[in-house]
């Protein structure tokens, strides 16, 4: 695929009240594209708070899901359409796969069954939902497609220590179940000489509280971008998380986790990490005993032996390739379709 031949539109969502996983995984694919010489259009079902993840990236901002008059008109020439949405119903995909070349599909559960097209999976366990085989339909399955961000494609050598002194807090860019206060507030009663960064997010609706919590040996991080979140994972030693698309940059780092679930579409993702033994896992985020398991985590990740081989086995399952693999697979079909 070229530049000057090929069309490339992207259809996600991503705002204060459903979070930005979306739009994190598809940015790692336009820079994928990017570095072949192509420059998609990002189209976006979100709000305001999206503008700042989007800079310096080609994108129109509205609900496409409702003005489809306006996102056929932006699709209909185009070589491929990537999508990635948990919002969109069959009846769309079905109206998108008549009337485009190469339809590839982000998702995480085995939401549709797709007629046609690439479908991408990147999560840790995807090769275990059984996609049925189709002609039409290629799979790319498993963490060695998952897209990260172009700053996690080549990450240095992560230092364990041999005692644990700092911790990263981090629930995504609108942390919705408003997690990060209840976090810290835990870890300065408890672990008062821990160094901690609180990550600070765009969609934050109670950033006054976790200012208002802070002490002395917390730094609080606003609206970073990709590069001082791998600054932020190579500086801690442990980090507390929820189960999203955050999870795989922090296993590319090799940062040892505490994660939780906080949408119902992380749970399998978090049960696969546990499995894996990159994670800590603490539980459903309206747990009674969530607290409890953390501090449990916690005491157990005080042993380096520990710490060390969580961080190997997420370095291992994670290269930071994926979005190459996959937009190379879309050349290829593009390719193979020419001739």
């Amino acid at each position: 695929m070229s530049k000057n031949e090929s069309k490339v539109v992207i259809l996600t969502e991503g705002s204060t009240g459903i979070g930005f996983g979306h739009i994190t995984r598809c940015a790692s694919l336009y820079q994928a594209f990017e570095e072949k010489g192509i420059e998609p259009h990002f189209i976006i079902n979100g709000d305001e708070t999206v503008n700042d993840l989007l800079k310096n990236r080609e994108y129109s901002v509205f609900n496409w899901l409702n003005e489809r008059e306006r996102l056929f008109g932006f699709i209909k020439d185009a070589d491929a359409v990537i999508i990635d949405s948990y919002l969109a119903d069959y009846d769309l995909y079905q109206k998108v796969f008549r009337v485009i070349k190469l339809p590839v599909l982000i998702e995480d559960n085995r939401r549709i069954d797709y007629p046609k097209g690439i479908v991408v999976n990147g999560a840790i366990n995807a090769d275990e939902l059984s996609y049925p085989e189709k002609d039409a339909v290629i799979y790319l399955l498993g963490s060695k497609y998952v897209p990260l961000r172009k700053e996690f494609w080549d990450v240095p050598e992560k230092e364990i220590k041999e005692n644990m002194e700092s911790i990263m807090i981090t629930f995504g860019g609108a942390d919705m179940q408003n997690m990060t206060p209840a976090v810290l507030r835990l870890l300065v009663d408890k672990y008062p000489a821990l160094l901690k960064k609180a990550i600070i997010g765009k969609g934050f609706k109670d950033v006054r509280e976790i200012e208002r919590l802070k002490d002395n040996k917390t730094e609080l991080i606003y609206y970073p971008d990709a590069e001082r979140m791998k600054e932020a994972m190579l500086e801690s030693d442990i980090a507390i998380s929820a189960g999203g698309q955050t999870l795989y940059e922090l296993a590319r780092v090799g940062v040892p986790t505490i994660a939780m679930a906080v949408a119902d579409n992380q749970f399998v993702n978090v049960k696969g990490w546990q499995k894996a033994g990159f994670i800590e896992y603490a539980g459903w985020w309206e747990d009674e005993g969530i607290f409890e398991n953390i501090v449990k985590s916690m005491a157990a990740l005080q042993n380096k032996d520990l710490r060390k081989r969580m961080s190997e086995v997420g370095r291992s399952l994670i290269d930071g390739q994926g979005a190459r693999r996959v937009i190379q697979e879309i050349s290829n079909w593009h390719g193979e379709s020419k001739k």
